[in-house]
């Protein structure tokens, strides 16, 4: 193992790659059992090499947007990513007919059978240009996202750096630093309009040409999706309605009282407290010691987990120009390390997504002996269950973070469940809509994500804002643009993360082993049998959802709201 920054980057050999690969998929078809497993892990290990390239290039760029030797990297992997993905179908294709299908299943495992046939329909030489295109499509929203400098008050700001502004306790302040964030995406909104449309034509190419009705189909099936479908999520969003939508406008009905004001505007949404929201004590560099100590302290292998992180610096938080937005985790496969990327900008979000990302990295960490790189991570529904997570096991050291605005962090973050989950149904309605209706006009789509708004979030004034009532909030949500359906995972994963939540205030040791059993299955079953493993209740069923609000009901009660 070495420090992230001494991890050596070397661009692939595509072709000898490509050569490698039909070698062995020739000798995978005329050999014996024992021999067809050594060759499947012998292409594993070339997986696993190219998917640590590709992610060193992935960070290095999303680190500095303006690195002109990592732009150039990451357009590479974007040309040649989908053209030796053929071959690599093409092996995945002989070991679905294998004569010793059986066996195989029985050495690796069935699910990773069922992620071959997936992705069998998924792909084909046919769509290979158009995923080179949707590839160089989607880095056009990064860079156009990357690129905001916002001149506000005499400063230059960066979207995430005008967060903590955004939540000011000065109500004129927060209007106006608002007001300036979505001018940005106001004055882009042709190139914002245009990206997206680019990419929705793309996507539904893509579909119709392998066979299917539109992109919903294919985009469930590159999702992983085996054991449920967009009826299940329909029937599930419909849950969301009903129970989580009616509790979501009474919590914001008691932000009003503690405000002290007659409405609600848009702007006024992010500050929760009167005397202004609970931010961390401390500069980053604090925060990560806090971490550490924290990880210590919860288990002997969260404490090796985080030094591990620690020691060879597998991290990137502070937000900078030219910097990507968001936070992300993901593995370097040859190091079995992971790594975590945010943005951190003094405000509460530094916490959640520090503690967030641990979760996934830590799931990485317990997996990452999983004997097919396939199972390293699970589906992405699957994913955000241990991120999610997380965050609840992880609130009773708050104190460390928050000191005596811990109280209020906890608050705001059980709360927060109940707001979250219509917004993410939101996201999801609005993107069936749009891949059923490929050709509808970029104006359209707006119309219809501000006519999902009023259903989802009925509470949303705009305060006469052109562009927002225009249905534009869309435009700052990354996963529309660049990982269709991906959104309604989080929200099926919060569903899980409440049910954490209530084993871990039975008991909380016992909740953490479930935990921790959970990560180190990786992604070695699908979505509903890694749920059915933790002996949680399946989140599709109404009763579950119903019983997730009484939850957080019960939670958020255990706190006297007048001493917030």
């Amino acid at each position: 193992m070495m420090k992230f920054k001494d991890m050596p980057y070397k661009r692939p050999d595509v072709k000898g790659y490509i050569e490698k690969v039909k070698e062995l998929t020739e000798k995978f078809k005329t050999t014996d059992l024992e021999k067809q497993i050594e060759i499947i892990g012998e292409v594993d290990k070339l997986k696993r090499q190219l998917a640590t390239q590709g992610t060193l290039v992935h960070i290095r760029y999303t680190i500095d947007t303006r690195d002109e030797f990592y732009k150039k990297e990451l357009e590479f992997f974007d040309e040649n990513g989908p053209k030796l993905q053929e071959y690599i179908s093409n092996f995945q294709t002989e070991v679905l007919n294998s004569k010793y299908k059986k066996e195989l299943e029985e050495h690796f495992g069935k699910h990773v059978f069922n992620l071959y046939e997936m992705e069998k329909k998924t792909f084909s030489k046919e769509i290979i240009e158009d995923l080179v295109e949707e590839n160089k499509v989607s880095n056009e929203y990064q860079n156009l996202i990357a690129a905001a400098q916002i001149d506000f008050d005499g400063d230059i700001y960066t979207l995430s750096r005008l967060a903590p502004l955004m939540q000011s306790t000065d109500r004129d302040l927060r209007k106006r630093a608002n007001e300036a964030y979505f001018k940005y995406f106001t004055d882009h909104m042709e190139e914002f309009d245009d990206i997206y449309d680019r990419l929705v034509k793309i996507r539904d190419r893509m579909a119709k040409k392998l066979g299917f009705k539109n992109y919903i189909e294919l985009g469930y099936l590159q999702m992983q999706r085996s054991d449920y479908g967009p009826e299940d999520v329909k029937v599930y969003r419909e849950a969301i309605k009903k129970y989580v939508v009616p509790f979501s406008q009474e919590i914001y009905k008691k932000q009003i009282e503690r405000l002290g004001y007659d409405e609600l505007k848009y702007y006024d949404e992010s500050l929760k407290f009167k005397d202004g929201n609970p931010n961390p004590h401390g500069e980053p560099e604090t925060l990560i010691e806090y971490a550490k100590e924290m990880y210590s302290d919860i288990s002997p292998i969260t404490k090796e987990f985080f030094e591990q992180m620690t020691k060879y610096e597998l991290f990137d938080l502070l937000s900078r120009d030219g910097k990507m937005s968001g936070g992300y985790c993901t593995m370097l496969p040859d190091y079995d390390a992971q790594f975590i990327f945010a943005n951190m900008n003094g405000t509460a979000h530094d916490v959640v997504v520090l503690t967030h990302e641990a979760g996934h990295a830590l799931q990485g960490y317990l997996s990452r002996k999983q004997i097919l790189s396939e199972y390293l991570f699970p589906t992405l529904e699957a994913c955000e269950i241990h991120s999610m997570s997380m965050e609840f096991f992880t609130t009773p050291y708050m104190d460390k973070f928050f000191e005596e605005d811990a109280e209020k962090f906890r608050y705001q973050h059980l709360a927060g469940t109940m707001e979250f989950l219509p917004y993410g149904a939101l996201i999801d309605d609005f993107q069936h809509y749009v891949y059923e209706n490929p050709n509808a006009t970029p104006k359209e789509r707006r119309n219809k994500f501000r006519e999902l708004e009023k259903i989802y979030q009925p509470q949303r004034d705009y305060d006469g804002n052109e562009f927002l009532e225009s249905g534009g909030f869309f435009f700052k949500q990354n996963h529309v643009f660049l990982r269709p359906f991906y959104y309604i995972d989080y929200t099926l994963a919060q569903i899980c993360a409440i049910g954490f939540y209530k084993l871990m205030k039975e008991d909380y040791e016992n909740a953490l082993n479930i935990y921790l059993e959970l990560c180190k299955l990786g992604g070695s079953k699908s979505f509903l049998e890694l749920v059915k493993s933790t002996g949680l209740p399946n989140p599709f069923e109404e009763s579950t959802i119903k019983r997730a609000v009484e939850i957080v009901k019960e939670g958020l009660k255990e706190t006297d709201e007048t001493k917030l």
